[in-house]
């Protein structure tokens, strides 16, 4: 890994903080940030991206103490109801978030209603919206996520639940939203959608290798660890190689891995 490689997609689960009312699992058992310190370690990572489980529902507290822990070397998304305050929004901002996650499967928290008055709550932060959804939405949703007044960034691939080819109206439509220049997608966690299944994950990394090259400047990469809801995980440094397979130059590879994350979440 490059010096500066940022991951950008990682949770983290503490005993000491309960999981919401709403949560559809239990916590992985090691997923404490003392565990992510090794899986760093062992990848070559030296910045993180800490995103709010939607286990834990709007209560961040979890996240944020990690957060506080790693100080300036991580950034933190979280979650968050429409109802929240303009000063709760400054002190999130002074310990290093700087987006809101709207996880629009799985019984969501937050309506397709709440992003544009939440995306103009932090719009003056200079915040952005992460979102994961099914890309089959995107064609449906394209005037709506062009109009957000804030940068978007979009989950492992485009998240798309059937996997289309690179011809497909939805996998143009998320082309679409990376040419406004204000959108970003992490290329990550290709067995969350894979039909082809491992080791290589063909029909994702089709998908993922399409944008590593067409858009550097749009794409970021993320481990999704401790990868939730897997009963047989991957192995992380598997996921690190396939990201060299989608981006063999070491010019892209700099790029996802370490300049767009410090231009996005302001290392």
């Amino acid at each position: 890994m490059p010096e500066g490689a940022c991951d950008c997609h990682c949770h983290v689960f503490d005993p000491a903080y309960p999981l919401a009312a709403t949560a559809s699992a239990p916590a992985p058992v090691r997923a404490t940030l003392a565990d992510y310190r090794h899986v760093q370690a062992e990848l070559g990572l030296t910045r993180a991206v800490l995103v709010q489980s939607s286990a834990y529902g709007f209560d961040n507290r979890c996240m944020l103490a990690a957060l506080a822990e790693l100080g300036d070397a991580a950034r933190g998304v979280v979650t968050l109801p429409p109802t929240v305050d303009d000063a709760t929004l400054a002190q999130l901002h002074a310990v290093g978030v700087r987006g809101v996650r709207f996880m629009m499967l799985n019984r969501p928290l937050l309506s397709w209603d709440a992003l544009l008055p939440m995306a103009a709550r932090i719009a003056p932060l200079g915040w952005h919206i992460n979102l994961q959804v099914d890309g089959a939405e995107f064609p449906h949703r394209m005037q709506q996520l062009s109009a957000l007044p804030v940068p978007l960034v979009i989950d492992h691939n485009g998240k798309f639940l059937s996997p289309p080819g690179i011809d497909a109206p939805e996998f143009q439509a998320l082309r679409s939203l990376l040419d406004t220049g204000r959108c970003w997608v992490k290329l990550s966690a290709p067995y969350e959608t894979s039909r082809t299944g491992a080791p290589d994950y063909a029909d994702v990394s089709l998908l993922a290798r399409t944008l590593a090259q067409a858009y550097p400047q749009r794409c970021l990469w993320a481990s999704n660890w401790p990868h939730v809801g897997r009963t047989a995980p991957p192995r992380d440094a598997d996921m690190a190689s396939l990201l060299r397979s989608w981006a063999p130059q070491a010019d892209v590879l700099r790029r996802i891995l370490v300049d767009n994350p410090q231009l996005l979440y302001g290392f």
